[in-house]
This record gives structure tokens, C-alpha cells and sequence, in this order.
């Protein structure tokens, strides 16, 4: 039994129309989502302006022999690299607002002169090759722009977003540089090869680069509302879920013999403050407390401390690498710190608990219980003071 198989051969003008279909989708998507992320609504504004840009450049170039001499191509080229520079943009917002605005001006108008100059003389080696330099340029530099991003640092897609661009950026590179020696071995029959090849890559970038803005904007966006659980509203610092996550994290991060010791903190007479001075000036108590154990352990230079709020007005210090006469010396400079400074007319002071561990022997649970025996002492003795859990408290 005989098969005949047909091969079907998609032409030049329907993949124009299918990358129009693709652009106009990924600008719809992305201005869809810029609703649902607006911290980052200007960025998808921008990227969905590009997409809409390189609408119209598609436009130009299905029907750039319709127009006199080169200004069908040019126009098409400035078009798209237009859109480019907009995606650019849009990355480089990622990082807080930027200028370069004039020099996307400037490029452009170069670009424009060029055309006018050498483009008149050279049309096909100028769409063909010349034009596909500040392409490559451009997605160049949003790889690297991507990559170097500190918004986009911890994000499981960043190596994607870069990888993207970077690989378009190759293929533009090709095209000015390899397709030539190609053309003038093989004949210019070859040109019409990379075209095809051009088309279906356009189309798989317009649709790869939009899910991959959208995909950027979602995962960090996930890991700003999983650092709000991990966040005490009031102070800013870990709440008692972040304490013990990255806690542990730390805990099993560092060597079984490097010590870690564990301040426990709790305001003294709290609920007389709030009684008397209301409960906002009772958590502006909270608020200087958190501020003054936060700016001490920063100061003396404590490698990778925990400092949460565990509730109320209880708080915690994990100290890897501090013994226990180290971390003494630190809760006692907070202690007397916070009894020095007042808020609205309110002094306080605050006890402290301590107890130190070893990374892998017991858990961060039973160390902060060993500490908070050590607390409940310090307030039986009078409040104001440090004390110390175990054998070394005698």
C-alpha cells in the first residue's frame, strides 16, 4: 500500500498575518494582567505599547512594495525597532524609573538617516542584513539589562527572560553576519530560506516574550505577598511563621559547630502603657522597640540575624556565630538602649531571655522555650535585666 504524504508550506503573507494575530494577543494579555498587578503598571503598559508597535511594523512590511522606494521598508524597520526599544524599556523599569529617552530619539533618527543615505542605494542588503544589527543590539542589551536586574534576581523565570532575548539577539547576529558569505556561496535563493526561518522565529519570540513578562510580574508578585505572611505588619520585621522558616532555614544552613544563641524579648508593663496611653501609643512603644533591637544587631555586625516580632509585645534575635557572653553583651545594650529612648513622653524597658544551641542539636522551637524559661526569670527578679537559660545562669 502506497501513502502519499503532502507537505504544506505556510507563505510569507500568512505568517505576517498569523505574527499580527500573536502580537495583538500578547498585548491584550499583558494589558489584561497590568490590571491585576498595578505596582507593575507601568511596565506592562510599556511592554504592551511595544507589542502594538510591532503590529504596525508587521503592517508596514506585508505591504512595504506598496509604497514608494525604500520608505516601505524603513519605515517597517524603524517600526519594529521602535517596539524593541519600548520592550527595553519596560524592562528597565523593573528597577525604579529611568531615563534614555533621547537616546532611543537619537537612535532612531540614525537609523532613519541611514536608511535615507545607504538604504536607497542598498535596499535588500539593507533589510536583509544592515537592518538586523540594532536588533540584535537591543535584545542584546535587555538580556543583559534583564540578567543584571535586582528586581528580578530570586525569580525562578529569570533565566528564561534572559535566554530569550540573548538567543534573538544571536539570531539577528546571524543574519548580519553569517547570511551574507551564505548568499554568495549558495546563490541569493538562500535569502528567501531566511526569510521563512525569520518569520516562524518572529512568531515563537511574540509569543515567548509576552508570557514571559507576564510570567516575571506573576512570580514576583507571589514572593511579595509570601513575604507579607512572613512580615509583622506593625514593625516591619519576620512575624513568628518567618521567624521559624527562616530559622530553621539558618539552623541548617551553618555547621554543627558554630554556636547560635537566641534573645527572647518582652516589653515590661505593656498592658499599664496601653491602659493609660491608648493603644496607639502603645504600638508606637512596639515600633521603637523594633527599631532600636534592629539598628543594635546591625550595628555590632551579627552575620545573617533572624528579628521578629513573635506577637504582642514579645520579640526574638537568633545570633548565628554569637556565644553566649557575646549575646548577653548584645541584649543588655538593648535593654539599656530602650530604657534611654521614649515615644510620645513613654519610657519603657524590656527583659530578655537567653539561651544558645548548636545547629543541629534540638530545634529553634526548644531553643526559644529555653529561652523564654530564661525570660520568665528576668521578670520574677525584677523586669529590665537579661538572664541567662541552663548552667551558665548560675
Amino acid at each position: 500500500m502506497h501513502l502519499a504524504v503532502t507537505t504544506m508550506q505556510i507563505d510569507l503573507h500568512t505568517l505576517y498575518f498569523l505574527l499580527v494575530g500573536t502580537l495583538l494577543t500578547g498585548a491584550a494579555m499583558m494589558l489584561w494582567e497590568r490590571m491585576a498587578q498595578p505596582f507593575r503598571a507601568a511596565e506592562l503598559g510599556f511592554w504592551a505599547s511595544g507589542s502594538v508597535i510591532f503590529t504596525a511594523g508587521a503592517i508596514m512590511a506585508m505591504n512595504r512594495f506598496s509604497l514608494p522606494g525604500i520608505t516601505g521598508l524603513a519605515a517597517a524597520n524603524i517600526l519594529f525597532v521602535s517596539g524593541y526599544l519600548t520592550w527595553l524599556h519596560g524592562v528597565r523599569l523593573l528597577d525604579g524609573p529611568v531615563g534614555g529617552l533621547r537616546w532611543y530619539a537619537a537612535l532612531l533618527l540614525g537609523l532613519a538617516l541611514l536608511w535615507a543615505v545607504a538604504g536607497v542605494h542598498f535596499p535588500a542588503a539593507f533589510w536583509n542584513h544592515v537592518a538586523a544589527l540594532p536588533i540584535a543590539a537591543i535584545c542584546g542589551l535587555t538580556a543583559l539589562v534583564t540578567y543584571r536586574s535586582r528586581a528580578l534576581r530570586r525569580l525562578r523565570s529569570r533565566p528564561l527572560a534572559v535566554a530569550i532575548p540573548a538567543g534573538h539577539a544571536l539570531f539577528y547576529c546571524a543574519r548580519a553576519f553569517v547570511v551574507p558569505p551564505l548568499a554568495a556561496t549558495y546563490g541569493a535563493d538562500i535569502l528567501s530560506v531566511v526569510a521563512n526561518i525569520t518569520m516562524y522565529e518572529a512568531v515563537l519570540y511574540s509569543i515567548a516574550v509576552p508570557m514571559t513578562f507576564v510570567s516575571l510580574v506573576r512570580e514576583e508578585a507571589q514572593d511579595r505577598l509570601r513575604a507579607a505572611a512572613r512580615t509583622d505588619y506593625l514593625t516591619g520585621l519576620s512575624n513568628r511563621h518567618g521567624f521559624f522558616e527562616q530559622g530553621e532555614f539558618m539552623l541548617a544552613a551553618r555547621g554543627t559547630d558554630a554556636p547560635v544563641s537566641l534573645l527572647a524579648f518582652d516589653l515590661d508593663h505593656f498592658k499599664a502603657i496601653n491602659d493609660r496611653h491608648g493603644h496607639a501609643a502603645g504600638d508606637a512603644v512596639i515600633r521603637l522597640f523594633a527599631i532600636v533591637v534592629r539598628d543594635l544587631i546591625r550595628d555590632v555586625e551579627v552575620p545573617d540575624p533572624v528579628v521578629a516580632r513573635l506577637g504582642g509585645e514579645e520579640f526574638a534575635a537568633l545570633l548565628p556565630g554569637r556565644g553566649l557572653a557575646e549575646a548577653r553583651r548584645i541584649g543588655e545594650a538593648v535593654a539599656a538602649r530602650f530604657a534611654e529612648t521614649s515615644v510620645e513622653g513613654i519610657r519603657a524597658t524590656v527583659s530578655v531571655g537567653l539561651a544558645e544551641g548548636r545547629p543541629g542539636r534540638g530545634d529553634l522551637g526548644q531553643l526559644l522555650a529555653n529561652a523564654d524559661r530564661a525570660l520568665y526569670r528576668a521578670k520574677a527578679l525584677g523586669r529590665n535585666r537579661v538572664e541567662v537559660a541552663g548552667p551558665a545562669a548560675a
